[in-house]
């Protein structure tokens, strides 16, 4: 006798189903499953369960959402400090500061206070030099709310303060020592904050003294020294490490190549155990940023062949490297990879892709990338304009400008440099003019120092050299080194002489080491024909030791960039180039001439 199959029933199941499905939820960046569990939810009326309703904003947080997670919290009749700590979280994390603090006054006034949670979330919105008092106000808060007890809260505030520069980093000191009770995160939040500050002898002073390091602790000091590029330490901190991550291996990477030892860099990368898509990014820029196209492609083949998927922080980073060093052919093969891994959608590689080609000289195919662009920001089109402007297109540029404001897009202080710098390119003076006092009168925007050292730049080239002085004179900043360059670089062009000797004493006077100042000077008097003005300035030169380095020629080929000075014998065929070189500057034999005739 067969028995029957028992069936489960399918309510259970279902069930069962729905509340795994829920215990994922705040985990779940994918925004079509997260849709169809919020569909479910409100079907079963469970749209109001302060439980869910936290879980549910997590995920479009993930899913950048923040308009249907808002949506979810107001469908919320009577919401809790969780469910407003969600929402804090949410914008924070989605880098959205000002509707976090927005938020949290709100939730003040629904008769809510703020806990232990509420404080990190709101420190976690802060980031940068402009937030440090924000975050004293903070620390006020906190302190008067004696939430200290909670070490979560300290650890975050420690955190907060060594984003917000060498003043927060102080604060952070500060606060630090005065921690009764410290944990492993306390002593790596602050590890972290010296090293971004760059402050690696404290940084290694307080690793040093740490009662207990874990991975964190080693990599953080390790990237600390590899930023700073003193790769003897780093490699001497590498070798004593009780463990080694891929994080380790490729910081370690990492440091080489931006030291510019791509030797030792790619040894590094030979041992490495095991190794990710970011440590393959990081060597193949590294060989782009140098120009080594051949070597670069190589590896593009072996990232290829090892099965690695290659993903949009990978594309952006090496397109970047392209970009650096021109190297179109690698960046051109970058993007046929884009296409084959559907990476087209990302607006961050699009902008990358465009910047590339705009920056290896390519504008036809930047144009393509741009027009081709489903929705463009505020990037894409300061990128297009600034390769225009770069390229000699000004014109171009303008109209763009033009067409960018039709669309609605509002121009920001980095459009304007492209502005300027596409009016100064097209030699058009009076409209560099207008479009600069634009900035304040038409879209509010203060012009920085670099918006006035192009205004300055586009008058001097346009031999206009009183009304840049008195814009220099008139400024409510203190004009820098790079606009009394400009200046001189004007009096070079149209041979001030007497203006050029001002320009340089306040050169001098900001930045005394520079070589190329008194040489600029030197040339001026030269085409003048002011040979004692000559000798005075190279004797003077010579008298403070400063000299000026040779000058270097490069030449683009198929496997990369060559580069040379003057007698260079660095290049790995210098024999056979110079001797190239001396049979065309020796004259033929003219027996050979004769007999050839």
């Amino acid at each position: 006798m067969t028995s029957l199959p028992v069936r489960a029933p399918s309510l259970v199941s279902s069930r069962r189903i729905f509340e795994e499905k829920l215990h994922e939820l705040p985990r779940c960046a994918n925004l079509t499953h997260v849709k169809q569990l919020h569909a479910q939810i409100i079907r079963r009326n469970l749209h109001q369960d302060l439980t869910i309703a936290p879980k549910l904003i997590s995920a479009l947080s993930l899913c950048r959402q923040l308009t249907l997670a808002v949506r979810v919290f107001n469908q919320v009749q009577q919401p809790n400090v969780h469910l407003c700590n969600s929402l804090i979280r949410a914008h924070a994390l989605n880098s959205q500061p000002y509707q976090a603090f927005s938020f949290f006054f709100e939730m003040q006034r629904f008769g809510l206070y703020a806990d232990n949670f509420t404080y990190p979330f709101l420190l976690k919105a802060c980031s940068g030099q402009s937030w440090f008092p924000v975050v004293k106000m903070i620390h006020t808060h906190i302190e008067k709310l004696g939430l200290w007890s909670d070490i979560y809260v300290p650890n975050a505030l420690i955190d907060c303060y060594s984003r917000c520069g060498g003043l927060g980093v102080k604060a952070a000191m500060k606060l630090f020592v005065k921690m009764g009770e410290r944990d492993t995160v306390s002593w790596n939040s602050m590890l972290g904050g010296l090293v971004k500050a760059g402050e690696l002898r404290d940084a290694r002073k307080l690793f040093d003294e740490m009662p207990q390091r874990d991975l964190i602790s080693w990599n953080t000091m390790l990237d600390g020294y590899a930023r700073c590029r003193d790769m003897s330490n780093a490699f001497e901190l590498f070798k004593v490490m009780p463990e080694r991550s891929t994080v380790s291996w490729s910081t370690l990477v990492m440091g080489y190549s931006k030291a510019g030892d791509m030797e030792m860099a790619r040894i590094m990368f030979d041992k490495m155990p095991v190794k990710n898509v970011v440590t393959w990014t990081i060597i193949i820029a590294g060989y782009a940023e140098k120009g080594l196209v051949k070597e670069a492609d190589e590896l593009v083949d072996q990232m290829v062949n090892a099965g690695l998927r290659f993903d949009a922080a990978a594309a952006i980073s090496i397109l970047a490297a392209c970009a650096e060093s021109g190297l179109l052919s690698l960046g051109m093969r970058v993007h046929s990879m884009i296409k084959r891994c559907n990476l087209g959608s990302s607006a961050h590689v699009l902008n990358a892709l465009l910047d590339m080609y705009a920056k290896c000289g390519s504008i036809e195919k930047a144009f393509d990338v741009f027009n081709n662009m489903s929705k463009k920001d505020l990037v894409s089109w300061n990128t297009m304009l600034q390769g225009l402007g770069v390229h000699g297109h000004g014109k171009e540029a303008l109209e763009l400008f033009s067409s960018m404001r039709r669309e609605g897009i509002r121009p920001d202080k980095v459009t304007f440099i492209a502005v300027l710098c596409s009016c100064n390119h097209a030699g058009l003076i009076d409209e560099g003019i207008d479009y600069f006092y634009s900035m304040e009168k038409v879209y509010g925007l203060v012009p920085e120092i670099e918006h006035y050292g192009c205004l300055v730049d586009l008058l001097g080239r346009g031999g206009r050299l009183l009304e840049a002085i008195k814009v220099v004179q008139t400024m409510p900043v203190e004009p820098n080194v790079v606009i009394w360059g400009a200046l001189l670089g004007a009096c070079r062009m149209h041979n001030e002489v007497d203006i050029a000797k001002e320009v340089l004493d306040n050169l001098v006077r900001l930045d005394p080491s520079d070589p190329g100042n008194y040489s600029l000077l030197s040339n001026i008097y030269a085409a003048a024909e002011d040979w004692k003005g000559v000798a005075n300035i190279r004797s003077k030169m010579k008298s403070m030791g400063v000299e000026k380095p040779s000058g270097a020629s490069s030449i683009r080929l198929e496997d990369g960039k060559h580069e040379f000075t003057v007698f260079d014998k660095s290049h790995p065929d210098s024999d056979q180039i110079y001797q190239m070189l001396s049979s065309l500057i020796e004259p033929p034999d003219t027996g050979e001439l004769v007999a050839a005739g």
